[in-house]
């Protein structure tokens, strides 16, 4: 086995759950190449060295999923002149408004939040998806508020359709439980109304993602043909695989 070529996670002061989506085994025995897609948390904190580091990664676009109104509270990464902002809209259910009921495993009761994701935010998955397989786009980076459930959907849909196994997508899904210790200790700091009684909504059990992706083929037959359904093309889908999966 040989060892990565780049770290998997990047260090940053203010933002803690930004990673790079690289290196999974894909289809054809091709594998998924590093420094092309990128998953986070949200990057309206990037300033200074921080700032400087995001730049020398030469990211292109940024797919900012979150709702208007987590934008005008917590504000956007910052304008840069080469960078490409998208605010691609997820839309779905106020998670708050969804009961939990203490029978309910937190693992179905999450599996059932993404299920609504690719019911109710179809136009953003779509969206999404097309940015990421457009390769003018890349280097690129998905994110939402944690980079936890709307991102995690977003890259759990882009590794299927690049051939890579539920387990490997499950693994890297549940890497970001690590980081939300120390987003969970920043926003018990600066923001703690929205961690305080909500600590379970930052686990991230590896079933929850394979029960997802269970239940996602199961309704429409593969993650393929769903998100043919929602408009992402063939082509489009040729064109994620050509530019995200390294040669054999």
């Amino acid at each position: 086995m040989t060892a990565d070529p780049y770290p998997r996670n990047l260090s940053f002061s203010t933002t803690y759950n930004f990673r790079d989506v690289g290196g999974y085994a894909g289809t054809d025995g091709r594998t998924v190449r590093w420094r092309r897609l990128f998953r986070a948390d949200s990057l309206h904190r990037l300033k200074g060295d921080d700032l400087a580091a995001f730049g020398a990664l030469g990211v292109r676009t940024v797919i900012d999923l979150r709702r208007l109104f987590e934008i005008e509270e917590h504000g956007r990464v910052p304008e840069a002149a080469e960078l490409a902002y998208h605010n691609v809209v997820l839309e779905h259910v106020d998670w708050d408004s969804v009961p939990h009921p203490a029978e309910l495993p937190h693992a179905r009761w999450l599996a059932d939040r993404y299920l609504n994701f690719v019911e109710d935010g179809r136009d953003g998955l779509a969206r999404a998806l097309g940015l990421i397989a457009d390769p003018v786009a890349a280097p690129a980076v998905v994110h939402c508020m944690a980079g936890k459930d709307r991102t995690g959907v977003v890259c759990a849909l882009t590794l299927s359709l690049l051939g890579v196994s539920d387990r490997d997508i499950a693994d890297d899904y549940a890497l970001t439980e690590v980081a939300m210790a120390s987003l969970t200790e920043f926003l018990l700091r600066t923001k703690p109304g929205l961690v305080e009684g909500k600590y379970h909504m930052f686990e991230c059990p590896q079933d929850a993602m394979l029960m997802f992706l269970g239940d996602l083929r199961e309704r429409y037959g593969s993650v393929e043909k769903y998100v043919r359904e929602i408009g992402v093309s063939g082509e489009q889908v040729a064109a994620m695989r050509d530019h995200l999966l390294a040669p054999n």
